[in-house]
């Protein structure tokens, strides 16, 4: 798949299956689930496992012959595959800790990587309908009721200064350095790759992320950022890549520290 139009209509199957997604994860919620820890120590409950379900049979329905890396999958060991000609990646529920305490930044990822970069994103978040899409051609935003979605783009900061938008549960101390150097006029803790589609929406300015995520947590909320117009780089000035694990192994689906921006990276 290549052309816009392969890319609309992969977009438009990402957001009927997030939004299948992310239904049943608001069920499991409303009915309770507790949490369990993963030997990475990080949260998951049964929520997480069935979206990644939902997630996988629909589109290994929809496309057979493309290869899928899923976060709880690969946390469980599973052996990866092969991504040289295109895969997903998946991340059925991210912000898990905020679903645990019970807060609504949790989102529903699905990307499509080619060439080590992420061409198409679906970031869905199940508590208020939105969606953001982004492709080679624009960037989208949806939202309930609405008949029809809306282009998004980011914006140029303020002249009172740009918000920054850091992470609710991985705020790090280089975080803080970073920050009172930048002097951003505000900044607003936030949950999930919806930091991303919140500076794709022009809702904001830039998110600093100097501790540790992996692909799935950022390959579709970079889709629609990128596609909005702003900037994902790491502290060197280069793109992220993903697949990296078909070099390293597991450890591969670390990302490095990086900024993503709107209009123009602030330092």
């Amino acid at each position: 798949m290549s052309g816009q139009a392969d890319d609309l209509h992969m977009m438009e199957i990402f957001k009927a299956v997030a939004e299948t997604a992310g239904h049943a994860i608001l069920r499991i919620r409303a009915a309770g689930c507790a949490a369990e820890t993963k030997p990475d120590a990080s949260p998951v409950t049964a929520a997480d496992r069935e979206a990644e379900r939902i997630i996988v049979e629909r589109l290994a329905a929809a496309f057979p012959a493309i290869p899928y890396i899923a976060e709880e999958a690969c946390s469980a060991g599973l052996s990866g595959c092969d991504t040289h000609d295109g895969f997903f990646l998946i991340d059925p529920l991210d912000g898990t800790r905020e679903f645990v305490a019970a807060r609504d930044e949790f989102t529903v990822n699905i990307a499509f990587v080619i060439g080590g970069r992420p061409v198409v994103g679906m970031v869905h978040v199940p508590a208020t309908g939105e969606s953001f899409g982004g492709l080679r051609g624009g960037a989208f935003r949806w939202r309930t009721g609405a008949p029809s979605p809306e282009r998004i783009a980011v914006r140029r900061p303020p002249a009172v200064g740009a918000t920054a938008l850091v992470s609710r549960s991985h705020r790090t101390p280089e975080t803080d350095t970073y920050l009172a150097r930048l002097k951003p006029a505000e900044i607003v803790p936030m949950g999930s790759s919806l930091k991303f589609c919140r500076i794709a929406e022009g809702a904001a300015d830039l998110y600093p992320c100097l501790g540790t995520t992996m692909e799935w947590d950022t390959a579709a909320a970079e889709a629609v950022l990128t596609a909005a117009g702003g900037l994902v780089e790491t502290l060197d000035g280069t793109p992220l890549r993903y697949g990296k694990h078909a070099e390293s192994g597991r450890d591969g689906f670390a990302n490095p520290p990086f900024i993503a921006c709107g209009a123009g990276r602030s330092a």
